[in-house]
């Protein structure tokens, strides 16, 4: 979950020694003792290594490595990068001293999710996806007792467990407090909380029976949440792999059973009671919450990879703040720039305006043939 700079170092009962940490962190302090344990390196997450610019990070370790010891390349999702970074971590060819093994798991399987897992989306108009999506956890949260009450029984509430993938941290923030706000409890993880606040969540989270837990992809990695019954991908991941590994957090295990919801826009592909937007604009800390959130997520738009398809100057901005609760969309600086303005900065530059003022005629046309002066009849 992002662990900051901390590094872990002791002894097993065979008499190994071990230190556990992060690339950013091996630094002077802990070099000596990290770098005494010489027989074995085992790197986690491969892909993500070289794409977080920790590669000068790694030639340090390397260098005071021996060549000879044993390395380890863990990774959920073999692509380009993870062969880049064996390559990079074991040097060129003529220079090894052992081969590459490849140890693959399942690969002989057509679909690269697990088969208890069960995959759906929804086309949802922007302007109702908090809608849909405050419907779907209160009817799942409450939907046994629901069934209960209308046969007249007494019954408690569905154990379910529901993670809730968003696209930044603000939008985590201000959904969680929403929802917290109309009753339905729910946990956030995010990068802006502190650590020991992300692991205490974490663990509770673990610990619960159900429950409801809202975060961004800081969550989609190396988090073993046995029995999470739903994903939901509120916004869709920048990335295909990055959608393998959210999913990956439910259905676990040899004969692990999920379900996973993606939500889509039309241009991609209400709750009982209506919400009314002066539920955010009556409450000064909801208010606030939103345009942070409403902000964060179009900077997140915008910083997708596939530009042809989540392309942010054709999004409607009315609809997009009413997802937030607004009514209208709000002030807020992006510091993006349009077509439009990019074409009005073109013409800026020529001298040729509309009364010829410019660096080259700083007093305007004068004299010659000026059409100002005459009138057609």
């Amino acid at each position: 979950m992002g662990a900051g700079a901390t590094c872990e170092c002791g002894g097993t009962k065979a008499g190994w020694d071990a230190v556990r940490d992060n690339a950013r962190e091996v630094r002077p302090n802990v070099q000596a003792r990290a770098l005494s344990i010489k027989q074995c390196l085992i790197i986690d997450e491969a892909d993500r290594i070289l794409e977080k610019n920790f590669e000068e990070d790694m030639k340090q370790i390397f260098k005071r490595l021996p060549r000879d010891r044993q390395t380890v390349l863990f990774s959920a999702t073999q692509t380009q990068k993870v062969q880049d970074f064996a390559n990079f971590t074991f040097g060129k060819n003529e220079e090894r001293q052992w081969k590459l093994v490849y140890v693959g798991v399942d690969d002989s399987e057509l679909k690269p999710t697990v088969e208890g897992l069960q995959q759906g989306y929804c086309v949802v108009p922007r302007e109702k996806r908090f809608l849909v999506l405050y419907t779907f956890l209160r009817l799942k949260v409450h939907k046994e007792q629901m069934v209960k009450v209308l046969r007249g029984e007494v019954g408690e509430e569905q154990k379910v467990k529901i993670m809730v993938f968003f696209s930044s941290c603000s939008s985590v923030k201000f959904h969680a407090e929403l929802l917290n706000f109309l009753g339905i409890e729910c946990y956030e993880i995010h990068g802006q909380l502190k650590q020991q606040k992300r692991t205490s969540t974490f663990f509770r989270f673990l610990k619960e029976e159900k429950g409801i837990l809202l975060c961004t992809n800081v969550s989609a990695r190396g988090l073993d949440i046995p029995d999470v019954d739903y994903i939901l991908q509120y916004d869709p991941p920048d990335d295909p792999k990055d959608y393998i590994h959210r999913v990956g957090r439910t259905a676990r295990g040899d004969k692990g059973k999920g379900s996973a919801l993606l939500f889509l826009l039309p241009e991609e592909l209400k709750p009982p009671i209506h919400l009314q937007e002066n539920i955010v604009t009556g409450n000064y800390f909801l208010n606030k919450s939103a345009k942070e959130a409403y902000r964060s997520y179009l900077l997140a738009y915008n910083s997708h990879s596939m530009k042809d398809i989540f392309y942010i100057h054709q999004l409607d901005l009315k609809k997009v703040a009413a997802s937030f609760c607004f009514k209208e969309p709000p002030k807020v600086n992006l510091n993006l720039e349009s077509s439009a303005s990019k074409h009005r900065k073109m013409r800026k530059g020529y001298s040729g305006q509309r009364h010829g003022i410019g660096p080259s005629n700083p007093y305007g046309r004068m004299g010659g043939y000026d059409r100002s002066k005459f009138a057609r009849f």
